[in-house]
């Protein structure tokens, strides 16, 4: 009897020991996914979605406020048939507290929320009048939609990470692992109230004017223009270039 139990044991243990192998191979097949594969299984995903992406405009700073006081509104006023998704764009910046470095969340566009719905009267006065909203983006009674690769190039990096790394994930309002420290000798040739223009990530080819220069993390404060409004982007140094 003791050996038929250790010999059952044995077999349990293989068994666990099966399942965690293909669990783990599972999770690395979905790594070894490209950019590229992952970015078109996102973009077929926002053609399929119903309904139609909209810009709302909020007070600076209130962004998350807004998605959470949208939810509950939905919630009260029974319309998750009309109002399916709600979205804060969130960017990955690297931060320097007490000489320490850190990558950390935040919202990536200040000032916007996207929202995933069918466009009629009742959606319109719900999200309207959703505290801390100032209006829809464009045409404040009749907003037009977000195309699908606007709507891809604000969402992601948030979903997919950059191009050549791996998505990390991060829990809302923690720090991601600190990044690498740069070399300490670090050549600056950008001026603030300098023109740029951005050549990498969803705000490629628009023209920008450089407000801050962080040369620690290499990285720069510019203003883009969106939806006729300028907006603050944090940009690396190799994502812009001088306009002559």
């Amino acid at each position: 009897m003791h050996h038929l139990i250790s010999r059952r044991n044995v077999s349990d243990q293989e068994l666990t020991q099966q399942n965690e192998a293909a669990e783990a191979a599972q999770d690395a097949a979905e790594e070894e996914k490209s950019y590229e594969e992952r970015a078109e299984e996102l973009k077929s995903k926002l053609r399929r979605d119903l309904g139609d992406w909209y810009v709302v405009h909020t007070y600076a700073g209130y962004e998350k406020r807004v998605k959470t006081n949208l939810e509950t509104r939905i919630q009260t006023q029974d319309i998750e048939d009309e109002i399916y998704e709600i979205d804060v764009p969130i960017e990955e910046v690297v931060e320097i507290k007490n000489t320490q470095r850190k990558v950390v969340n935040r919202v990536r566009i200040p000032g916007y929320v996207l929202v995933r719905m069918e466009l009629t009267d009742e959606s319109w006065n719900v999200v309207r009048h959703t505290p801390g909203v100032t209006g829809f983006v464009g045409n404040a009674h009749d907003p037009q939609p977000l195309s699908t690769d606007e709507v891809f190039n604000m969402l992601a990096e948030h979903r997919l990470g950059k191009p050549g790394e791996k998505k990390v994930e991060v829990v809302e309002g923690e720090d991601a692992p600190a990044a690498a420290a740069p070399a300490d000798d670090v050549k600056v040739d950008f001026e603030v109230g300098e023109s740029v223009t951005v050549t990498d990530g969803p705000f490629a080819t628009l023209p920008a004017t450089i407000s801050e220069i962080h040369a620690d993390s290499r990285q720069l404060v510019v203003l883009v223009s969106i939806f006729e409004r300028e907006t603050p982007v944090t940009l690396n140094f190799n994502q812009v270039e001088k306009i002559y």
